[in-house]
């Protein structure tokens, strides 16, 4: 019954990620926390978030930004080695607290700069990459995190999802290469992965006609709506 539940889930988890760009952890780490324990479900959404990420890039391949995604990556890289290593020796609530707290910030921040037309430049977007790639090894999703930061290079809509999908996807590689190194990966977990991950292809293909005809103003509204719902998931689970 709880692989049922899960395949319902990565199905909806995948619509959703499919939309914006992200959500799909969000969605589904706190089922497989429950199942599995976090220690075991953050690896494994790990080895989901490359077949989800892999399958954006497969269906807006057209639309990447390969500038924007390389500049990104190239710090994202070696930020997300030092990160996953990282997890292991700092407890996960203080960094849950803290990146729950940015997130419910950034709303109002991503408002305020769309009003006042602010942008990011390649070397801003590279540090960005630095300090989200070092979160992502640290916490199970920063996704609503890197969708305001493409967003600020002006990428939207497709452009957005295919761009951030094709980083993610490189930053998800080096996460889950690192966590094999330090012995988190064993075969069980990455076989569960592959099945999370698979679960949440059929939402994604299914998303991607909404994309296309979703005016800004909406696509903007939904990823805000999502980034108060991760803040807040962090928040609390850092707090209780």
């Amino acid at each position: 019954m709880i692989y049922l539940a899960i395949v319902i889930l990565g199905g909806f988890a995948g619509f959703v990620s499919g939309i914006i760009g992200t959500g799909g952890s969000i969605i589904l780490l706190p089922i497989l926390s429950w199942k599995f324990g976090p220690q075991v479900a953050v690896p494994m959404m790990a080895v989901a978030s490359i077949l989800s990420n892999f399958s954006r890039v497969i269906i807006w391949r057209k639309e990447i930004d390969w500038r924007a995604c390389l500049t990104y990556s190239a710090l994202a890289v070696p930020g997300a080695v030092l990160g996953a290593n990282t997890l292991w020796a700092l407890p996960p609530k203080i960094s849950n607290v803290c990146i729950g707290v940015f997130f419910l910030a950034l709303v109002p921040l991503m408002a305020w700069s769309r009003r006042h037309n602010l942008t990011l430049n390649t070397w801003q977007l590279a540090l960005c990459g630095l300090v989200v790639g070092f979160l992502t090894g640290m916490v199970f999703s920063t996704g609503p995190m890197t969708v305001p930061i493409f967003s600020g290079f002006g990428l939207v809509k497709q452009g957005l999802i295919a761009t951030e999908s094709a980083a993610s996807l490189i930053v998800f590689l080096t996460k889950t290469s690192t966590f094999g190194v330090l012995g988190a990966l064993p075969l069980s977990v990455v076989l569960s992965g592959i099945f999370v991950g698979a679960s949440q292809i059929s939402g994604i293909y299914l998303s991607k006609g909404l994309v296309s005809r979703m005016p800004t103003k909406i696509f903007h509204l939904l990823v805000s709506m999502m980034m108060l719902a991760a803040g807040a998931s962090m928040l609390w689970d850092g707090v209780i």
